[in-house]
């Protein structure tokens, strides 16, 4: 009998810390294809029957699974081959190893064995392999998709026919899971998932085998992308499959088989960005060509997987089909020289995550999202009365309608007494995944039966919601289902029921949903952002006074949950509230839209509504309105009256909302508005046509889609973000629109072919060729199609590629159609993040041409801080269509472009900044953590530049100035003179011609080219330089230079960025020491710097106009010896890359090129923001020795001359300018360190870069020189034994009175102490005590007093340092602050109570009368004094445990 699961000796957690450990080293190796290998041996019907099945009744030919039995060596040696091959990782030979594959052959009831036997060769093999390698080997437990699936019919006439269960599916990979875990395997993996509905239930089995078993081991996923549209064979996307699967928690997840690694770069890479998990990628060796083979050899596919590993795309990398133990031992080499990728800590923080075929992310800022709510037959009489008749197809038609008016989440219920829920809904969800349309959006499985509910997750291959479940059959129900809904990967609405009932009011609805909350998230360990709260949407107005708060109620309780319950959304039914006003139509729907309005505003995040006819907040009738308003807010009691009274005085419109015909009567833009803002679409033709004839304001159809049809949509677009509109509305405006724009367009290609007439050839009467996309996972057009209407009418090429379209596509098209501009829309949220992708995808392939980002969610902030940053070209937001023609034709201007962008780039550099400097709390990552995501070269593909032709220093004196004169950039010249023109006259010489400052600028111009000629001709100016080169290695963020013997001279320092970057970029965290080779790398680079002056002579010019009382002379001066400095810097450089250095010899570029830095290589100057370290000027000056050519450094490290330049050349084609940003405490540290200088030397220096809140630590010389540079630790600590000191000093010094009275009658230790209180607190005026004469102990309570209140303001200083040093902000520390303080205070009064009263206490009988109340404060404030202190002492105690 073989051995269980718990028999086992391995420890599963050993095994998961081994491979992740290994994990974060490299890129672990897969294994190639098992059924390649064994295909190669040509094996017939005999060899796969082996002697035990000779006489089996079916055909055993092509059951690989059957060789664990039949031929286990071959199994065996061909693991063993892959192992020795370089990999980590073999797969069991159990492809097709469950019950369900194996029935095609008549061995299902082997599949137990067959899995346990094939992880017992397997893990032999391991075995062998570690033993003799000493590298840990592992087995991945193959389970493959089986031969059936869930989501597809195998029948065309009945789509709604499925061969399988998710049952007999469970069954199937349960026996599969128990098999290979029982022979040894190491990891499950779950692979070549085309249906994830499959997966899902493979997921299931591991769990519930796990749960059972109390076991667990690494799960890894891979799904399949069958061709290049990206979808699984099932219709879901790269981004839907992860979240479908997300629920099982896998260690790694990833792809494999079907397209070649080429094909499968797009779709890893979302894999990549959209996971938490580790990616693991084992593609097919190429396509497979005409005879089913395969061609891409070893060497072609460790070059593809080389550049994803390059990219930081993997984890894990392997084979799949056609790759052999060859092409294992190339990958595993070419990817061995990368780092393996470093997984996301979190993806979408505060996101929920559903899925149907596409992906729906519902973030923090999402609208409100609609429920469809006509798939309910409680809620709808057509549907319920269609199911009931079965009539399907038609019952389907009413789901297409609802996605189609803008339904984000379909909701499916089929509680009705007189149909069998189970068998209607696993009959529906089935017919709905055969439609793609209805299927892309999620699900919201919906019943109070948990049977139906769980028949609906059972076809679902998507995330779903299940709604709902409540806590009204007790905790233990509630717990079950929970997990039984996380097992099955869907997200929970929970209703405020609890085992007492429903929940009416605010608070107990919102104690419910806390209780709930706490036993999903704590309890079933429950994702908080799966979780959605009802919170009971009940009916107000039905003439019982405590249903009037209802609406109230809500609301607060909404805004409750949201502000306490982080993560949880807030749903509900809305046609509940008004259910008191059913048959007035008009009435609910005004009160719907009022209920939201304010619903939403206060959290509500979804909900179960016809938004399609809800009206406009701000279009409800003023009286209406107001009475929704007081009922919502139970602000009249007579409320329900007035609003019955209104409704039944509309008559027969209070049944259905009736728009009357006035706005008719206004003129043709204001009928066009109302028009598109109420989507009605009767009158817009003939709207629009009347528009169209006014020839005096509309002489062309395009201004009348710039005109009315654009205000009107722009006030639609106002009334969305502002949550008066939701999404159907919008859409029904879009349509109206559509209509409007499609009667106008024969009339602009009309007029197209009259321009093309005119002009001769269409081709060439193009303006330019631009490709317009809504980029993948969004299919709202609209906006997108006005754009390109609007374009093709100004005479531009447009190419419409559509919705839904992947980078891929987009970029395809580009390059195929030569496109001058790719254009970019989106409406719905996660639009955003796939632009940001598109983008880095043009710059990482290459491309130059302008990207347009445009839509409903995009912003100018958003472009220019998430999108511009990562495409170097030009990057622009365009409002709306009637911006288009100006952008485009801008970008496409050879004479102004450069202008243009310029002006678009400064001001969206301006907007970054505002934009981070208004972040209360910018993310900073740890230096470690920052130097492991730093610039990785290859150096193998990027070498070094070539030895420089001088090696040392040398200078340049009297240079000629005439050669500095062309390479003047004179923009800085006229921004001294605060000089600027404005777009298209910013740059020289355009500014000459703008006509506010063009005259000035050219009066000035004059002044400087006159004055020029005389510096030169006469000599008065002097330039100098100096360059020098030396051997270089980078060591971490340092530079170290040697001399010509290898010995190391100086070490240049470097400062590396820590500002946390955005989510989905990428990008590393640089370093100028990044540009240089490694010393570990062995590769022998170099490094240049140079410093050069045309100040010499400036000082004697501007003295001769000084004298003449002349400013204008001097600034002249002045400005002219700065350009001509900065012109020596440039024209240097050149040289130096040609000539000196030589790196680029063939470059080729003006003066106009140079200033905007389309060389290769940089010359950063320490000071600036790559390095803002200026005391590494001294370094350069040392190696430099540019003294000696007059340029110095004064005690501030500022150049002399002023009119100098300096800086470090660094060669490499990777290098490039950037900003290290703010600075933290840790790399200050480090850095000092590295440097052998003090903390408070840094700080002075680095001032301006340092993070918020760091430079009040290291900025106070006399703080750190006091403390000793001690941590934040030693801080409490000794807070925390002065305070304790203070107290027992507090105690001795207050109590010794009573001491001291309580000796004097007889009373001895602490219990006399008590006693005497006792005796005090008794005492009385007839009683009279004999006090001794102790005029010393006085002096005494003075002295100890004193010494603990100045101890204990100590402790409250130390604390406050720690407070202002830190920045901590805990509570616990304020506390400790506070009692400290309020001790303090207690102390002083005691000490001024004593001191006042000394000398009645040193008398015989000072306790009569008077003086005994006197005695009896002076002790209370003892205690309370001795109470505040112990109590500071125990908060800083709990702390320091803490810390």
């Amino acid at each position: 009998m073989p051995p269980t699961i718990s028999d086992s000796p391995k420890s599963s957690e050993t095994v998961r810390d081994k491979i992740q450990s290994t994990l974060q080293e490299r890129i672990m190796i897969f294994d190639g294809g098992m059924g390649t290998m064994i295909q190669k041996h040509r094996l017939e019907e005999e060899d796969f029957r082996g002697q035990e099945f000779k006489d089996h009744l079916k055909s055993l030919k092509g059951n690989n699974d059957i060789l664990v039995l039949t031929q286990p060596k071959l199994v065996f040696e061909i693991h063993k081959d892959y192992f020795e091959a370089g990999a980590d990782f073999v797969e069991t030979n159990t492809f097709s190893g469950t019950k369900i594959a194996q029935a095609d052959y008549g061995t299902e009831h082997l599949t137990y064995r067959l899995n346990y036997e094939a992880a017992k060769i397997a893990k032999r093999a391991a075995e062998e392999v570690t033993n003799k390698t000493g590298i840990q080997k592992y087995v991945a437990g193959a389970m493959g998709p089986t031969n059936r699936t869930l989501s597809i019919s195998p029948s065309v006439e009945k789509p709604e026919f499925r061969n399988v269960t998710f049952d007999e599916l469970v069954e199937a990979y349960t026996e599969q899971a128990k098999g290979l875990l029982e022979g040894g395997a190491d990891v499950l993996l779950v692979e070549t998932i085309f249906d994830t509905a499959n997966s899902k239930a493979a997921l299931f089995a591991i769990e519930e085998l796990f749960r059972k078993e109390k076991f667990t081991c690494p799960v890894f996923v891979s799904g399949t992308i069958v061709d290049k549209s990206g979808r699984t064979l099932s219709g879901q996307t790269t981004e839907a499959f992860l979240i479908s699967v997300s629920h099982g928690n896998p260690m790694c997840i990833g792809l494999n088989c079907a397209l070649g690694a080429n094909e499968m770069r797009p779709f890893i890479e979302a894999v990549s960005k959209n996971t938490t998990a580790y990616t693991i990628c084992y593609p097919n060796a190429g396509l497979p060509n005409t005879f089913g083979d395969y061609d891409e050899t070893p060497e072609s596919m460790c070059e593809q997987l080389s550049n994803f590993a390059r990219d930081g795309l993997l984890n894990i990398v392997g084979g799949c089909c056609g790759t052999t133990p060859e092409h294992i031992k190339a990958i595993a080499e070419g990817v061995s020289q990368f780092k393996p990728r470093v997984p996301p800590d979190e993806l979408r923080k505060d996101f929920m995550m559903l899925s149907g075929l596409e992906p729906t992310y519902l973030g923090p800022y999402t609208n409100f999202v609609n429920i469809g709510e006509r798939c309910n037959v409680a809620g709808s009489r057509k549907f319920a009365r269609l199911i009931k008749d079965g009539d399907y197809e038609e019952a389907l038609s009413i789901a297409k309608t609802q996605v189609e008016n803008g339904a984000q989440i379909l909701d499916i219920n089929m509680d009705e007494g007189m149909l069998d829920g189970v068998a209607c809904m696993t009959k529906f969800v089935n017919l709905v995944a055969s439609e793609p349309e209805i299927s892309k959006v999620p699900l919201c499985i919906d019943s109070s039966n948990f049977a139906v509910i769980e028949a609906g997750l059972k076809c679902t291959q998507g995330k779903c919601i299940v709604n709902s479940i409540s806590m009204k059959e007790g905790e233990e129900d509630f717990v079950e289902k929970a997990r039984k809904i996380k097992q099955y990967g869907a997200a929970v609405v929970v209703m405020a029921f609890d085992e007492e009932g429903q929940a009416t009011g605010r608070q107990r609805k919102f104690e419910i949903c806390q209780r709930s909350y706490r036993i999903l998230v704590d309890k079933v360990k429950f994702n908080p952002n799966d979780i959605i709260f009802d919170p009971n949407i009940l009916t107000i107005a039905t003439g019982i006074e405590e249903h009037n708060s209802y609406g109230v109620d809500f609301i607060m309780a909404t805004k409750d949950i949201k502000e306490n319950l982080p993560g949880a959304r807030v749903s509900g039914g809305v046609s509940n509230f008004s259910f008191s006003f059913r048959g007035m139509e008009a009435v609910r729907e005004a009160m719907h839209s009022v209920f939201l309005y304010h619903a939403i505003k206060n959290g509500m995040d979804m909900g179960i509504v016809n938004a399609g006819c809800l009206p406009v907040y701000d279009d409800i009738e003023p009286k209406l309105l107001e009475m929704c308003e007081n009922l919502l807010w139970n602000k009249d009691p007579d409320g329900t009256e007035k609003l019955l009274a209104y409704a039944q005085s509309m008559g027969k419109d209070a049944k259905k909302a009736v728009v009357s015909d006035e706005w008719r009567n206004k003129n043709v833009e204001e009928r066009l508005e109302f028009s598109l803002i109420k989507g009605i679409d009767k009158f817009v033709v003939e709207d629009t046509e009347e528009a169209r004839q006014n020839q005096e304001l509309y002489p062309r159809p395009l201004n009348v889609i710039e005109g009315p049809l654009m205000k009107g949509m722009s006030v639609v677009g106002d009334l969305f973000g502002a949550g008066k509109m939701f999404l159907p509305q919008v859409i029904k405006s879009a349509r109206v629109m559509k209509k409007a724009v499609g009667h106008l367009i024969p009339f602009m290609e009309k007029e197209k072919e009259e321009r093309m007439k005119r002009t001769g050839n269409v081709e060439s009467g193009y303006s330019g060729v631009i490709v317009l996309a809504t980029v993948k996972g969004d299919v709202h057009d609209i906006g997108k199609n006005i754009v390109g209407v609007v374009l093709a009418c100004n005479n531009f090429k447009v190419i419409d590629l559509g919705v839904m379209t992947p980078c891929e596509k987009i970029l395809q098209t580009a390059m195929e159609e030569n496109a001058d501009i790719i254009g970019l829309s989106g409406l719905i949220t996660p639009s955003l993040d796939e632009m940001i992708y598109v983008a880095k995808e043009m710059e990482r392939i290459g491309f130059k041409v302008p990207l347009l980002i445009g839509g409903a969610t995009t912003s100018k902030t958003h472009t220019a801080v998430k999108i511009a940053p990562q495409y170097k070209s030009p990057t622009v937001h365009v409002l709306d269509a009637s911006k288009s023609v100006v952008v485009c034709s801008q970008l496409l201007d050879e004479e102004n472009r450069e202008d243009y962008m310029e002006e678009v780039t400064e001001d969206y550099a301006e907007i970054r900044t505002d934009h981070y400097n208004s972040l209360k709390d910018r993310k900073y990552l740890s230096i470690e953590k920052a130097r492991e995501k730093k610039l990785n070269i290859d150096w193998s593909a990027y070498p070094p530049a070539p030895e420089p032709s001088v090696i040392g220093v040398k200078r340049f004196e009297n240079y000629d100035l005439s050669r500095l004169v062309p390479y003047i950039d004179w923009k800085p010249f006229f921004d001294v003179w605060q000089l600027r023109g404005k777009y298209p006259n910013r740059g020289y010489p355009k500014i000459f011609k703008d006509k506010t400052v063009g005259p000035e600028a050219k009066r000035v111009y004059n002044d400087a080219q006159n004055l020029l000629k005389t510096i030169i001709t006469t000599n008065k100016l002097q330039a100098h330089g100096v360059v020098a080169f030396f051997p270089a290695n980078s060591v971490g963020d340092d530079i170290e230079v040697y001399n010509e013997n290898g010995e190391v001279i100086e070490v240049l320092r470097g400062l590396r960025q820590q500002a946390e970057k955005e989510a989905l970029d990428k990008s590393p965290y640089l370093c100028l020491s990044d540009f240089v080779a490694p010393k570990s790398s062995g590769k022998k680079d170099y490094i240049g710097m140079f410093a050069v002056t045309a100040g010499h002579g400036v000082d004697k010019m501007c003295k001769v106009y000084e004298e003449k009382y002349d400013d204008y002379g001097i600034i002249m001066v002045k400005a002219l010896a700065d350009r001509l400095a900065e012109a020596f810097a440039e024209e240097l450089h050149e040289r130096v890359r040609k000539e000196i250095w030589g790196y680029s010899r063939e470059e080729l570029l003006e003066a106009n090129d140079l200033h905007k830095i389309k060389y290769q290589g940089i010359r950063p100057a320490p000071g600036y923001p790559s390095q803002p370290d200026h005391t590494e000027k001294d370094i350069m000056w040392r190696l430099l020795k540019a003294d000696k050519v007059g340029i110095t450094l004064t005690e501030s490290l500022a150049m002399f001359p002023a009119a100098s330049v300096s800086g470090l050349y660094f060669a490499h084609p990777k290098s490039e300018y950037f900003a290290t940003g703010k600075l933290q405490k840790d790399q200050i540290v480090d850095y000092s360190a590295r440097k052998s200088v003090d903390v408070s030397v840094t700080e002075k220096w680095l001032s301006s870069a340092l993070a918020k809140g760091l430079a009040s630590f290291t900025a106070s010389e006399v703080v750190n020189a006091l403390l000793n540079k001690m941590d934040a630790s030693k801080f409490i600590r000794i807070g925390l034994v002065l305070t304790i000191c203070a107290f027992i000093f507090q105690l001795i010094g207050l109590a010794s009175p009573y001491w001291t009275f309580a000796e004097s009658e007889g009373y001895k230790g602490c219990l006399g102490l008590w006693k005497m209180c006792v005796y005090v607190k008794a005492f009385d005026t007839s009683t009279c005590i004999d006090w001794p004469e102790i005029p010393e102990w006085l002096e005494a309570v003075r002295a100890t007093s004193i010494i603990g209140l100045f101890l204990v303001l100590a402790a409250l200083v130390m604390l406050i340092l720690r407070m202002s040093v830190m920045k901590d902000r805990n509570p616990v520390l304020f506390a400790a602050i506070g009692t400290t303080f309020v001790g303090a205070i207690f102390i002083l009064i005691s000490i001024a109570v004593y001191a006042s009263k000394g000398d009645e206490f040193s008398k015989k009988g000072a306790l009569i009368e008077g003086a005994s109340a006197d005695y009896h404060f002076a002790f209370a404030f003892c205690i309370l004094a001795m109470v505040a202190a112990l109590g500071a002492g125990a908060i800083m105690m709990i702390e320091v445990v803490k810390a």
